[in-house]
């Protein structure tokens, strides 16, 4: 034994599917308008009270994304674009550590930044109703 994990065949599988799943997702996002397809979710606050969550926006937000209109997601939803980068590196990150074991350094893993996050949240959906 050389002292590295070995890699789970369950592992490699359950990575393979999710990959999967996003680029099918991505794919259907791509294809298809939120704005225009009936079969995307509505956001349940907003049809019962009239306010826009935190998450309004997000489905069409990667809708334009997928379309590499970064502006007009933007527009739709400014905390999703923002927050996108970093979900994406943390995504990446866990899916290495769990399949290969590997542990990347970083910061954001420190608690201040998840309770900064929740925050940041908190303020931007009570911010979006203000206007």
């Amino acid at each position: 034994m050389n002292g590295k994990p070995a890699v789970s065949g369950l592992r490699i599988f359950w990575l393979a599917a999710g990959l999967l799943t996003m680029i099918a997702g991505g794919i259907v996002l791509y294809r298809f308008d939120p704005e225009t397809a009936g079969f995307y979710p509505v956001c349940a606050l907003h049809q019962m009270t009239g306010l826009q969550c935190p998450g309004c926006g997000s489905l069409r937000a990667l809708h334009q994304l997928t379309h590499g209109n970064i502006a007009g997601a933007w527009r739709f939803n400014p905390l999703l674009v923002a927050l996108l980068p970093m979900g994406l590196w943390l995504g990446l990150r866990e899916a290495v550590r769990w399949t290969l074991g590997w542990r990347w350094p970083g910061v954001i893993t420190r608690p201040i930044i998840g309770w900064s996050l929740v925050i940041v949240t908190v303020a931007f959906g009570i911010a979006r109703n203000l206007r």
